[in-house]
């Protein structure tokens, strides 16, 4: 993977800062600071697959974002070119995208204390949510296959009928932002039932209490019939990763916020 990424940076023609470099899942992506030929201060992030994989919504997310959305209003970071290798089986895919030098608000996606956050935040979070749900894709997020299935397995209530479906990030936890906002990670991002976005941050949020009720009076489509399903589903699928031995310190609430969807 150094390799590769030394590769990628010659041909994109950056520098790669010395001494910094931070490896992705299983060792999947290796991401590095560097800076363009004109100085520019870049992120060099390069993500490797089989070459029969490497295709699909992960693979072509932060691509299809900057195709869709740019940089929406200075709170995305811009993707400024991508270059493709492959070697013995293998993709390789550089993404080259503006340095976001802001630290995230967390080390994890969970919250383990209150956000304090201005108000201004919590406007730039609703009206870049807004302008991504207006947003019309192709791109699949949730599947109703899947909210048939997980909700009554893991919620216990027939699955609510969606009314909307809109363009979601679909990872919308507290690892992917910094203060100002900039909303990271952009590979999932797809349709999904309407305030899925807010659905999720709220479920990220339970610990908090002071900060999940800021996300319900922020995002007030959390609590009405037409938050339903998408609460629904984002409770189902992180009780699902509890299942599975993940989130175990969600799980109280999780199962709480079960109860009050039951009685909705």
């Amino acid at each position: 993977m150094r390799a590769h990424h030394a590769h990628a940076a010659k041909a994109l023609d950056v520098q790669v800062e010395p001494g910094a470099e931070f490896w992705g899942w299983a060792g999947r992506t290796l991401g590095a600071p560097a800076c363009t030929a004109t100085g520019v201060p870049a992120w060099l992030r390069l993500v490797s697959a089989p070459e029969d994989k490497a295709s699909g919504k992960l693979w072509d997310g932060a691509l299809d974002a900057q195709h869709a959305f740019g940089d929406l209003d200075g709170h995305r970071p811009a993707l400024l070119a991508v270059h493709d290798a492959v070697d013995d089986g293998i993709a390789y895919r550089a993404e080259l995208s503006v340095r976001v030098d802001d630290p995230v608000l967390s080390d994890d996606p969970i919250l383990q204390h209150e956000a304090q956050l201005p108000d201004s935040w919590w406007n730039d979070l609703a009206g870049t949510l807004e302008k991504v749900a207006a947003t019309g894709t192709g791109r699949v997020a949730v599947r109703q296959q899947y909210i048939e299935r997980a909700i009554p397995e893991f919620v216990g209530i027939p699955a609510p009928a969606v009314s909307c479906w809109t363009t979601a990030h679909a990872d919308v936890h507290w690892a992917n932002f910094t203060e100002p906002l900039r909303l990271l990670d952009w590979e999932g991002w797809g349709t999904a039932p309407e305030g899925f976005d807010a659905a999720t941050l709220y479920a990220y949020s339970l610990l908090q209490p002071d900060t999940a009720a800021r996300v319900r009076a922020t995002f007030p489509v959390l609590g009405s019939p037409a938050g339903l399903a998408a609460e629904a589903t984002v409770c189902a699928q992180l009780l699902q990763t509890v299942a599975r031995g993940d989130n175990l310190i969600l799980e109280g609430p999780l199962r709480n916020w079960a109860d009050e969807l039951r009685r909705r």
